[in-house]
């Protein structure tokens, strides 16, 4: 993309934590069953989990330079998160997600701090009381009862703790064309002693 186009373009982003590969793959093979049992749902790319501590939005790609500075001095600040994945669940019918334990208030703590950084860079969003999930799948609209049997199959599910130790600023093609929703990190930082 050119400079030009970079300034008029926007990108949609948000700020999250990222479950370690040990941890996604526990995950991923208690959810065969449910990949072999409605293969019609919309699977997240198990690469594109993620817990959003921030969600902004659609954004001006010349806005996002300015949450690296904070955000990295924010993550050299802190120390990595204890969570684990469990259990599951569904909004609205429509979305399962795998729960997510641990240290709660140490989570809710980063993603406090994380929002003030955003609000102190001068950028404006919807800030929405954190429910901590890892989002799987969507049903199609013609099949809502797939989410509710998939989440009822993964209630019980209850990984390993693991420590979250980067924060990761991440930008979408949500809504951009056909397919499925991709995510990449636009840049992502490791947590003191993170490692």
């Amino acid at each position: 993309m050119t400079e030009q186009n970079q300034s008029s373009s926007t990108v949609r982003v948000f700020i999250a934590l990222a479950p370690p590969d040990a941890a996604k793959d526990e995950l991923a093979r208690a959810l065969r069953p449910a990949y072999e049992a409605y293969p019609r749902m919309r699977w997240n790319r198990i690469e594109d989990w993620h817990i959003t501590l921030a969600f902004l939005g659609e954004l001006p790609a010349a806005t996002v330079p300015l949450l690296r500075p904070p955000l990295a001095e924010l993550a050299a600040a802190r120390r990595p998160v204890r969570l684990a994945l469990r259990g599951s669940g569904h909004f609205d019918e429509r979305v399962l997600w795998s729960g997510i334990d641990g240290d709660l208030e140490a989570l809710h703590g980063l993603a406090g701090e994380v929002r003030e950084v955003v609000r102190e860079c001068g950028i404006a969003f919807e800030d929405r009381p954190l429910r901590p999930h890892l989002t799987l799948a969507r049903a199609r609209r013609d099949d809502p009862s797939s989410v509710l049997r998939a989440a009822a199959g993964l209630a019980a599910f209850s990984g390993r703790g693991w420590p979250a130790g980067r924060l990761h600023l991440v930008g979408s093609n949500f809504g951009r064309g056909p397919g499925p929703i991709r995510y990449r990190d636009i840049e992502s930082w490791e947590f003191a002693d993170g490692r």
